[in-house]
């Protein structure tokens, strides 16, 4: 994949101060277009709208997705995980469901039986090859489309479109003292991460990612990962997504 419009993160303190390349750095046209490019208001207006017309326009794929997911196994077509948002407040992460009923249950006993799993699940929070997933779910992990019900999260203002990871309790101290800082914004739909390798990257390489997206947050920049989202989407080959 093509990440030169980013920063690399290899070799990068997750605790340091990071230098980007000039052209991330806000333009310098005073300090009202400064206000302006990291105007908390204007990103929750755009929040707010790329949403509502997302779940407006979408909803027919939405239908699609949710009769292939009650088709390709038994159960709801929605799944709801706990997550910390801004200022550790934790909220319900809307996803499509992409695994089996009771995977949360075969998860416990499939590390339980597996010290190799074990470490490799405690090492990114992921199965590379969760025998968990459904065939249709291989496929909506893969388009980035089971994520697509947190449109709704960001309506009701527990997310954002571009932020950091939305992590779960458990995670908390792989941050160390950085989670105060990457928890003082709302978690995104995309990031950094997302359109950096995914899960190609290691996890102190996300925890750099998230934290220098909110140390240099900009509208500027949100738009800049907006738009390297839609290719990572459209033209997914090996993003990292499982």
């Amino acid at each position: 994949m093509d990440t030169r419009v980013l920063p690399p993160v290899d070799r990068q303190p997750v605790h340091g101060r990071f230098h980007w390349p000039g052209r991330w750095a806000a333009p310098r046209w005073g300090l009202l277009a400064g206000r302006v490019l990291r105007s908390q208001r204007l990103k929750r207006l755009m929040d707010i709208t790329v949403a509502g017309l997302a779940l407006t326009v979408g909803a027919p794929l939405f239908l699609v997705v949710v009769l292939a997911v009650r088709c390709s196994s038994p159960g709801k077509p929605l799944y709801v995980q706990r997550r910390l948002g801004r200022d550790h407040n934790p909220f319900g992460c809307i996803k499509f469901r992409t695994m089996v009923q009771g995977a949360d249950r075969q998860l416990r006993h499939t590390l339980k039986n597996s010290a190799r799993l074990q470490d490799d699940f405690h090492r990114c929070f992921k199965l590379k090859n969760d025998p968990r997933i459904t065939p249709v779910g291989h496929l909506l992990r893969r388009t980035s489309l089971d994520e697509l019900p947190q449109f709704l999260n960001i309506l009701r203002g527990e997310m954002s479109l571009v932020g950091p990871r939305p992590i779960v309790r458990a995670e908390v101290e792989r941050y160390g003292d950085a989670i105060h800082q990457v928890l003082s914004v709302r978690p995104g739909l995309t990031g950094l991460w997302q359109v950096s390798g995914r899960n190609n990257l290691t996890y102190d390489q996300r925890v750099a990612l998230d934290v220098q997206y909110v140390a240099r947050r900009s509208l500027l920049l949100d738009l800049a990962i907006l738009w390297r989202t839609v290719g990572v989407v459209l033209f997914p080959r090996d993003n990292g997504a499982y």
